[in-house]
């Protein structure tokens, strides 16, 4: 490798023979290095040596610009299809009301689909820190009403005056699309079969039909 991990290029390499790769992969067997360096130069790309540490080395026919381009946008995709996990936060109270309760709910079961954490917290104010009992039934609810699409990653625990969850989108959960297709194929194959049952009753029909024409025909005959 050059400078950079980039590997060497053409007249870059000065090993005296070389194992030659073609640039659809196969092999071209060793060579020195000029006959190698002039197959690149009748195919009008580039030598490239892919594994420098090998005896005799191996070099590859490519276009070496044209690799780069496509391994630049590889990675740019691959950047771009990772998700950074997030970790949200829904607060509640020691005194929270039911509609309260199911907004906070809404937003926790959005987070978790979204593929993010949750942050579950409760502060005790005042005298409130006297009835912690309380805030851990909000929690352990709170958990319950979220199962389907969470688990809890860090039981409730008291830090100070607040007390704190934290749960984790279910792994099975992650691809909804992926069970709407599944639930889609199902039924397209239910209608192919169902069709496919009538066409054999309507066969079957038919084919009770058409002795009966013939029987009467053949009577016709004979009188």
């Amino acid at each position: 490798m050059g400078i950079n991990n980039e590997p060497m290029i053409n007249e870059e390499i000065n090993d005296r023979e070389v194992r030659l790769v073609g640039k659809d992969g196969e092999q071209l067997g060793v060579m020195s290095l000029q006959a190698a360096m002039a197959k690149a130069e009748e195919a009008g790309i580039d030598l490239v040596k892919i594994v420098p540490g090998a005896m005799p080395p191996v070099c590859k026919l490519m276009d070496y610009d044209k690799h780069r381009f496509e391994q630049a946008r590889r990675e740019r995709e691959m950047r771009k299809n990772q998700r950074i996990v997030e970790l949200k936060e829904v607060q509640l109270s020691a005194t929270i009301e039911e509609n309260d309760l199911q907004t906070k709910l809404k937003n926790a079961i959005k987070f978790l689909e979204e593929g993010d954490k949750v942050k579950v917290s409760i502060r005790f104010r005042g005298r409130q820190i006297a009835h912690t009992n309380i805030g851990m039934q909000i929690m352990i609810d709170f958990a319950k009403r979220i199962e389907e699409v969470g688990n809890v990653e860090r039981r409730p625990l008291l830090e100070g005056r607040h007390m704190i969850m934290i749960l984790a989108p279910k792994a099975e959960k992650k691809s909804f699309a992926e069970k709407s297709q599944q639930r889609k194929a199902q039924a397209q194959a239910e209608t192919r079969e169902a069709e496919q049952l009538r066409a054999e009753q309507e066969n079957a029909d038919t084919a009770r039909e058409q002795p009966k024409k013939k029987v009467k025909r053949e009577s016709e005959n004979m009188i």
